[in-house]
């Protein structure tokens, strides 16, 4: 990363703050290491991480792959069954040891694909085998809010990472976009601030501090 962008420490972390190409030269490090490597991208909701990893990922082209753990969401009849439909994105309404079991079997790149769930906003499900990962991309993106959380099966997510990266926007902006995007797949204006009040920012204030987990807490909009 160029001295430029790097603006101190927390912790064990460098704080970076600057744009894509740096963070891009980081992963790409990682893509050319000559053994598979996972990079972790996790923040907030809203902070940013898709559209990260996906612009990491068109950067590097085919030696990288992105795994999104919101593929991992339990499907919806699941939540209702466990009384947690009203709380969906939550640390317990995912299958996150199946996740850390995902990471394990990446990690290994034992010389077959290897297929993902991808989670689908537009129907709220994840569809198995949407994602594959070939054994000969040298650099897997995961991303998603708990990669850094210290609880429970999530624990394990960070010794699995290579470089974990923690995103930390505006705050402002974060939940602005997060209205946005509950907008657009349904909710009602009215609907999607209480959504944010009531879960996102409950999920926000969880994810909070793995920050001092990350390796490199990227302030800003980098994208």
């Amino acid at each position: 990363m160029d001295d430029e962008h790097a603006v101190g420490t927390t912790g064990g972390s460098v704080r970076y703050e600057g744009g894509l190409p740096g963070l891009i030269a980081r992963a790409r490090v990682l893509a050319d290491s000559g053994q598979r490597r996972l990079l972790g991208i996790t923040g907030p909701p809203g902070s940013g991480k898709s559209t990260v990893a996906a612009a990491v990922h068109a950067a590097l082209g085919s030696s990288a792959v992105v795994v999104p753990m919101d593929g991992f969401h339990l499907a919806g009849a699941e939540l209702a069954r466990l009384g947690r439909a009203d709380r969906k994105g939550a640390p317990d309404t995912f299958d996150a040891a199946g996740y850390v079991a995902l990471l394990r079997r990446l990690r290994e790149s034992g010389g077959e694909t290897v297929y993902v769930p991808e989670f689908h906003r537009e129907v709220e499900e994840s569809y198995a085998g949407s994602i594959a990962v070939p054994p000969d991309v040298p650099l897997v993106i995961t991303e998603g809010n708990y990669l850094l959380l210290d609880e429970g099966p999530w624990s394990a997510v960070r010794d699995l990472l290579d470089e974990a990266w923690f995103l930390a926007p505006d705050g402002d902006e974060r939940v602005a976009r997060l209205v946005e995007r509950h907008v657009r797949f349904g909710k009602s204006p009215d609907e999607a601030r209480e959504w944010v009040r009531r879960s996102d920012e409950r999920n926000a204030a969880v994810v909070a501090p793995g920050r001092a987990r990350a390796d490199v807490v990227v302030l800003g909009d980098p994208v």
